[in-house]
């Protein structure tokens, strides 16, 4: 496959991980199963969202935060990519930025180890669940502001991180921008994970024509937290082509990158697509049988 040509194929690895309090320790276990994955022949593997610490205490939580310079993490992913030949996707890190404030930053790093892309989570999950679970993402994480795409051997792909799947907005854009390919790694909470994961992830990629790659976090976790795994490769037509259970592990995949422009073919809607208008209660009018949406004047 050619950098301009979107007809081969690409094999893809997804580690599904349960990650704990001790970067080293993660580190370890998420290291293993990328070289599995590349065993299996993965030219692109992809870890979960916060793969290098779990914490919800926020002063345990701010002592262990490197800044992205100084983060043994990174380094260690970066020479495992050169190591390996590989494109590693690190899901993301948690990563220092002031003395009181995180970065949830996810990377892609190229077979010569270098950061291709990086990209900021943009939207924080502050919820309270009906269980007496509680998260405020944004007491700890500054959000991120830019969506990014980036380029792995000429199919483009858009950069997202967990509680992003919610914003279909967001994937339009990276679609219209010209990704092919949509990143979702993740650690959602079981409750909702069972409720919504599987039919966003099919969502996003039916809306937009697009794979849709998520490697998730599964499991009970040493902070108490639970969440859902089942780490998922869905087609752009909306079929779940690989899933992950709750256990660590790899997730294989071959993309068929045909399969893209078939199913923009089929339906498409990212050229369909109109810009519009809306309208304030009552200032609406009908044309030839169509609503025609406006702004009302003052």
């Amino acid at each position: 496959m050619t950098s301009a040509d979107l007809s081969g194929t690409l094999r893809v690895a997804l580690v599904q991980l349960r990650s704990g309090r001790e970067p080293a320790a993660n580190l370890e276990a998420a290291s293993a199963l990328v070289r599995e994955a590349a065993r299996e022949g993965a030219r692109y593997v992809q870890t979960p969202e916060v793969t290098n610490l779990m914490e919800l205490d926020r002063q345990v939580l701010f002592g262990k935060l490197k800044e992205e310079e100084a983060d043994e993490t990174l380094k260690a992913f970066r020479d495992l990519a050169r190591e390996l030949g590989i494109f590693l996707h690190v899901g993301s890190l948690a990563l220092k930025v002031a003395e009181t404030k995180a970065v949830n930053r996810a990377f892609l790093l190229s077979p010569e180890g270098e950061i291709v892309a990086r990209y900021d989570k943009i939207h924080m999950f502050d919820v309270d669940l009906g269980n007496g679970e509680s998260y405020r993402e944004s007491s700890a994480y500054r959000p991120g502001e830019r969506a990014i795409l980036a380029d792995l051997d000429g199919i483009r792909l858009g950069l997202t991180i967990c509680y992003d799947l919610r914003f279909p907005s967001l994937y339009r854009a990276l679609a219209e921008g010209g990704a092919s390919v949509l990143t979702v790694p993740s650690a959602f909470t079981r409750p909702t994970g069972e409720a919504h994961w599987h039919v966003l992830l099919r969502a996003r990629a039916i809306e937009n024509g697009a794979y849709v790659l998520a490697a998730a976090q599964g499991g009970k976790h040493e902070n108490g937290r639970e969440t859902f795994g089942h780490s998922l490769v869905v087609d752009p037509w909306g079929r779940v082509i690989a899933e992950g259970g709750t256990d660590p592990g790899v997730i294989l995949a071959e993309l068929d990158l045909k399969e893209v422009a078939s199913a923009r073919a089929r339906v498409p809607s990212l050229s369909n697509g109109r810009r519009f208008e809306i309208a304030e209660p009552g200032q609406v009018s009908h044309l030839s049988g169509h609503l025609s949406v406006v702004r009302a004047s003052s």
